[in-house]
Formats: C-alpha cells, sequence, structure tokens
C-alpha cells in the first residue's frame, strides 16, 4: 500500500502485470561479460547500425521546433505513411486525413490499444501462443483475460473483444499467408472482433513473403474491423526516435486520435520529420536488408553445427533455436561463451524449450558469435 492511503482506495496497475522478465537475465549477462574477449548481446532486439544519413539530416533540419507537435501529426508524414502503406505493404488505398495516426514508437500503442478502444474488463484479448509480452501487458492493464492462442481463425468468439497478430512474428518468425490472414479477418468480421496486425518485421521476409493485413486479398479492399501497427525502429534503425504509426479502420483512428489528444501523446515535430524521410526512402531499407541477412546468413549454420535445431524463423530479425532442454539451461550454456540470448519462455509457455538469438548485433559481434560457438 502507498504511503498515506488508506487501503481499498487505489488499485495500482502494476499490481496486475507479471515481473519485468528481463531481470532474470541480470546473473547470466554478467556471466557473459566476464568472457575475454568480451559479451556478444543477441538478447534484446535493439539496433546496432546508424541511423540512415537522410533521416538524420531531416531531423537536423527540423531542429528549430519551438511549438506544440499536432497528436494527428503533420500532413506531410501522414501522407508519406499512407504512400507506404501502397509502396510496401500492398494496400491499394489510403486516406491520409482519416486512416493514419503516428505513434510515439509502437510500445506504447500495442500497451495501451485496449484502454484506447474501450476493451472491457473481463473480456478476452488473444495473442499468439508465442508473443511478445505486450500484448499480455496490455490486456492485463484494463483487467481483460489475456489468452494465447494457436488458430484464431477457430477459437470460440464469446467475450473476445481483440485479436493481436504478429507476422513475422517475435520471437519465432513465422510468417502468416494471405490465406491464414483471410480467415481471421472473415471470423473477425463475422463476430464483431477488431483484429490488429503488429507488422513492425514486414519488409524482413527471408523465406516467405511477409503478407499485410491492408492488402485487398486480404481485407477485400475495406479496413472495416481492422488496424496495423508499424514502426520504424527495425527497418530505419530509429529505435532511439521513437517513430511508428498505426493505420486501418478510420472510426478506430478517430477514436485513438480524440483520446490521444486528450492525452498529450504527441510525437514530436523534429522526429515527425525524420519519420517522413525515412518512409519516403527505400535504399536505406534495403541496404539494412542487405545486413541482416548477411549476419542470418553466417549465424544459423554455425548454430547448427553446435547442435541447435532454428525452428520457424522464416522472417524478422530473430533466430528461434532449440537443443531440446529447458531454456535456461541454453542461455546458462551460451553464457558460459560469452553470448547472451533471451530464454523461450519470455515469450509464453510453447517457448519453455528455446531461445530467441537476434541478429541486432554488429558484424564482429556475430563473427565473434561464431567462432565461439565452433570451439
Amino acid at each position: 500500500m502507498l504511503p498515506g492511503v488508506k487501503s481499498g482506495r487505489l488499485d495500482p496497475p502494476g499490481s496486475r502485470l507479471p515481473d519485468f522478465p528481463w531481470d532474470r537475465l541480470v546473473p547470466y549477462a554478467a556471466k557473459a561479460r566476464s568472457h575475454p574477449d568480451g559479451i556478444c548481446d543477441l538478447s534484446v532486439g535493439t539496433p546496432v547500425d546508424p541511423t540512415p544519413a537522410v533521416v538524420q539530416e531531416a531531423l537536423r533540419a527540423a531542429a528549430d521546433s519551438p511549438g506544440y507537435p499536432a497528436t494527428l501529426g503533420t500532413a506531410a508524414l501522414r501522407e508519406a505513411a499512407a504512400g507506404w502503406l501502397v509502396r510496401r505493404a500492398g494496400a491499394a488505398a489510403v486516406d491520409a486525413a482519416s486512416e493514419v495516426l503516428p505513434t510515439i514508437g509502437s510500445k506504447e500503442l500495442v500497451a495501451l490499444l485496449p484502454l484506447l478502444v474501450g476493451v472491457r474488463p473481463g473480456s478476452r484479448l488473444l495473442f499468439p501462443e508465442l508473443a511478445y509480452p505486450t500484448y499480455d501487458v496490455g490486456a492485463r492493464l484494463v483487467g481483460a483475460l489475456p489468452e494465447p492462442c494457436a488458430d484464431v481463425a477457430s477459437a470460440d468468439p464469446d467475450g473476445v473483444a481483440l485479436v493481436w497478430l504478429n507476422s513475422p512474428s517475435n520471437p519465432a518468425g513465422q510468417v502468416l499467408d494471405a490465406a491464414a490472414l483471410r480467415g481471421i479477418v472473415a471470423w473477425g468480421r463475422e463476430h464483431g472482433v477488431l483484429i490488429v496486425s503488429d507488422e513492425c518485421y514486414l519488409e524482413f521476409g527471408w523465406e516467405a513473403e511477409p503478407v499485410s493485413l491492408l492488402r485487398p486479398d486480404v481485407c477485400g479492399g475495406s479496413y472495416e474491423g481492422l488496424l496495423v501497427a508499424h514502426s520504424l525502429s527495425k527497418r530505419s534503425n530509429l529505435a532511439g526516435y521513437r517513430g511508428g504509426f498505426v493505420a486501418g479502420d478510420r472510426r478506430f483512428v478517430s477514436t485513438l486520435l480524440e483520446i490521444r489528444k486528450h492525452l498529450g501523446l504527441l510525437v514530436p515535430g523534429p522526429v515527425q520529420a525524420a519519420m517522413v524521410a525515412a518512409l519516403s526512402d527505400d535504399a536505406h531499407v534495403e541496404a539494412q536488408r542487405a545486413r541482416y541477412l548477411r549476419r542470418r546468413t553466417v549465424l544459423r549454420p554455425a548454430l547448427e553445427a553446435a547442435g541447435f535445431r532454428i525452428d520457424h524463423s522464416l522472417g524478422g530479425l530473430y533466430l528461434w533455436a532449440t537443443r531440446g532442454e529447458p531454456c535456461m539451461d541454453t542461455v546458462g550454456w551460451l553464457a558460459d561463451r560469452g553470448i547472451l540470448v533471451a530464454p523461450g519462455d519470455f515469450y509464453g509457455h510453447a517457448g519453455a524449450e528455446h531461445v530467441r538469438i537476434a541478429l541486432t548485433a554488429t558484424d564482429e559481434r556475430v563473427e565473434s558469435t561464431v567462432s565461439r560457438l565452433c570451439l
């Protein structure tokens, strides 16, 4: 209980949340750092490559920004996001004025979306069996029931308010094809359930083509009951800028806009200018894809030669690996070699024998990882 507050008057949301999972890695990180050649940190998927020059230049040019930015974002940003959705995500058309809204990265959107769209306590919120933990957190914050689900299209719809999809997925790199997405869209519309697709890895398909929920062959040319979340963190190395956007059903976009105005959820003006530059330039994304593919190409066979099996991993920025043992045993085995990875059970019980290995490390650290695995 908080000091000076009578019992029963406050219910801190934090009391409904699980322990922060990354705290469990602290001793393993210390062990990995003690390696003579230093740590190879393949745990957190944070970008390590330079932010593109075209983006940095746009940020500098907009640095004189004394006024409050609009929650809606600039027209230039909304048009750039709408154009990107057509050009890169395959959407037929997106109305920049009513179907796009900038966000402060995508994690805050994932966590706050159930609250902002009015998910009621006791409702069910579905997400993949292997999933980014923030889907669960967003459900708990509003008192909804977080529910891992292997097959949305055949799920019992009773009490379901919202479904999160993630393709290519974090952590396992699974990719949903157009047929699977069509089935989920049909199920959501039949039962009046909002379907939201987290597509932040959409431009990183390796062995399968990622498909956006807004593609006409998926949504039938209508965005009714559908939203997509996008982030510039991975595709443009903008994690430190906190730039993302949500798009889709204009009714929900309008609701998000009105509430976010009250909450003061504003993307800083210089960041909006940087986002325009990032969304308008495809060359830097292709260069970044080549970097990740190069790292993946050397890391995967080294892991397999060391006795790992790689499952799924068709897209995204991770390898989903197992040695057929409890995941923390694998984390410890790798930490002894100065390599830090994320245990699979961070992402659900289905990951109990896997680890997530990020491609977001420098070429030099990936090469060092490979050499240590070969010993």
